[in-house]
């Protein structure tokens, strides 16, 4: 018997650099800081909750938007730290995962032959998303060096076929940090337009030095119209919970919803009571930036004994480098070598561009034990 031929949905898609590399990580025994998660546990706390809700019963499906508890306690954090009320009933989804919440916008409301515009260099499900939905991606490219948006360049790329635009702040991969300024102007661009808006802040709470981070629903003209997407995996070091928001205007919400009943109807029961009872402490999100920045500042210190030129890192949990005065190879191959001579596992940028863009820029992650940062830093010393 034959499995019949298929044509492809997703034609372009292949095994992601993600898994390559930490599959020659594990071949060559290196420190994988590739893949951008946590290699410590999380508070202990917060597995008590989640076993405490088990043991009370709360095992079975939960209501299709979200255990109400837990709607109520996103609502709360986001009405105190932006000054922004969502109905808890209307407003607030809870959602497997901030992946799951982008795609499920996407589908809610992209048409075929809608355009979607995407700002590069960008997370990796972002086009294939657009793709499923038979939209258009639209690719404008942030600003090489420092990643900063070109209002020009995203005015550009409006046609009266444009449905929606997703960003990232903070971002991934640059760690680039949007400012007031920037949301201004992106409000501004938008005013005009039904240009709906999905805002990927999985992490809202990792914005260093001080700084704010300038969240859509501080900013009523973009609030109106957006999809603004949260992960409790980044925020409380347990990504693999796979288990976020959506915070959206009722008419958005609704179409959400529908989509939402049929791609994953609801979202795992325990981890949604545990989380809602870990929320009563506002300490571990509040905390978070000053944890990451200790992290960081420790990385780079380390990084600064190295050739590599070190880029500023506003938020996220990632560096980035230029490698030019280390080697002529291009991002791709540098990061394989690294991994296969140095011992050190990375991400190069040009992953996150559609074209392959290199500008000599490789991403390392530092959500890491100080013990593994450490050891990768001792290795790269080398360099």
């Amino acid at each position: 018997m034959t499995t019949p031929a298929i044509q492809s949905r997703l034609p372009e898609v292949g095994t992601t650099i993600f898994t390559v590399m930490s599959a020659l990580a594990a071949q060559h025994k290196a420190v994988n800081l590739g893949q951008g998660f946590p290699d410590f546990a999380c508070d202990p706390a917060l597995v008590n909750h989640v076993t405490q809700a088990m043991q009370a019963g709360h095992n079975q499906y939960p209501p299709m938007p979200g255990v109400p508890l837990l709607r109520e306690a996103v609502a709360a954090k986001i009405e105190v730290l932006h000054d922004r009320k969502y109905s808890v009933a209307d407003e607030i989804t809870i959602t497997a995962g901030a992946t799951q919440a982008i795609i499920t916008a996407i589908l809610a409301v992209v048409h075929p032959g809608d355009e979607v515009i995407v700002l590069e260099p960008c997370y990796d499900s972002y086009v294939p998303n657009i793709v499923l939905a038979g939209g258009t991606p639209v690719r404008v490219p942030l600003t090489p060096g420092t990643f900063r948006p070109d209002f020009g360049k995203i005015a550009a790329a409006i046609t009266p076929k444009t449905r929606a635009i997703l960003i990232n702040s903070p971002h991934n991969p640059s760690g680039t940090v949007w400012s007031a300024q920037d949301m201004l102007a992106l409000q501004e661009l938008l005013a005009p337009t039904n240009i709906l808006l999905i805002s990927d802040e999985v992490y809202e709470h990792m914005v260093f030095d001080g700084a704010q981070h300038e969240s859509v629903a501080r900013y009523p003209g973009l609030a109106e119209r957006a999809f603004i997407v949260s992960s409790f995996g980044k925020t409380y070091h347990v990504t693999g919970w796979k288990v976020g928001t959506v915070a959206a205007p009722a008419p958005l919400t609704a179409e959400f919803r529908k989509v939402h009943q049929f791609n994953v109807f609801t979202v795992n029961t325990p981890m949604q009571y545990g989380l809602a009872a870990y929320m009563a402490n506002p300490a571990p999100y509040l905390d978070l930036p000053a944890f990451y920045q200790r992290k960081r500042d420790l990385f780079r210190a380390g990084l600064a004994k190295t050739k590599f030129k070190i880029l500023p890192s506003q938020g996220t949990y990632f560096q980035c480098v230029d490698i030019s005065e280390i080697s002529e190879l291009g991002e791709a191959d540098f990061c394989q070598w690294l991994t296969r001579e140095i011992g050190v596992a990375a991400i190069p940028l040009s992953a996150f561009y559609g074209n392959g863009f290199d500008q000599r820029v490789v991403r390392f992650c530092f959500a890491k034990k100080d013990e593994t940062l450490l050891a990768a830093l001792e290795r790269l010393a080398k360099l």
